[in-house]
């Protein structure tokens, strides 16, 4: 999604925390018009709902940063509601298919989601409203995890977290490409950058140079 009406510095971000595996949910937004992407959905979606409307939003696309069930949970609620797209990267799609198959997928009460209407891969630009969210590809949590950075802060999913990274045991993990993606997609961004992790508190980049005791 490009536009010419944008200068990235108009956006700002509603932080929610869903489900029983505590999925930060955020919904970014631009200040000015109030257009917003509803990013991982994990479940919970009335919480979702009454945030937007608390908030005078109006959600223009929904956007994954990766498969895994406790992100999509409420893609299904979420872009029923809105008549919104679905953006993810191709590589994690498969996962979607197994959502109620597992016995986590029960617990958090996910729905199946609906397929992804467009594919985001590496550079891509999602415009939303005069603000701007460009797509970087971070594979090693998961084949197709995605982050997110717009003027002053970066979504990271479950890439990085404050003091901690994604774990790489599950199915399409990968502990070098992991570390590689940290390095070469997160770490270049000035000190002072806020990181709004999958899971967990805040944290900049800085702090994570410094102390983040798995990239030592």
């Amino acid at each position: 999604m490009r536009g010419s009406n944008y200068d990235g510095q108009h956006m700002k971000y509603e932080t929610l925390v869903l489900g029983p595996l505590q999925t930060n949910c955020y919904l970014v937004y631009c200040e000015e018009t109030r257009e917003c992407a509803v990013i991982d959905p994990g479940a919970e979606s009335p919480k979702i709902f009454e945030a937007v409307s608390a908030k005078d939003l109006k959600p223009v696309v929904l956007i994954n940063t990766h498969g895994h069930v406790d992100h999509v949970g409420a893609n299904k609620d979420v872009k029923e509601k809105y008549d919104i797209p679905l953006m993810m990267h191709e590589a994690d799609v498969p996962m979607l298919k197994s959502i109620l198959q597992s016995g986590l997928g029960l617990m958090l009460g996910a729905k199946s989601s609906p397929p992804p209407d467009s594919y985001l891969v590496e550079n891509d630009e999602v415009i939303i409203g005069r603000g701007i969210l460009k797509t970087a590809h971070t594979p090693g949590h998961s084949p197709g995890s995605l982050v997110f950075k717009t003027d002053n802060f970066l979504i990271s999913g479950d890439t990085l977290f404050c003091m901690g990274v994604g774990r790489t045991d599950l199915p399409g993990g990968s502990w070098a490409t992991l570390i590689d993606s940290i390095n070469q997609k997160i770490l270049i961004y000035p000190d002072d950058t806020i990181i709004l992790p999958g899971h967990g508190p805040p944290t900049t980049v800085g702090q994570e140079k410094s102390s983040n005791p798995f990239l030592r």
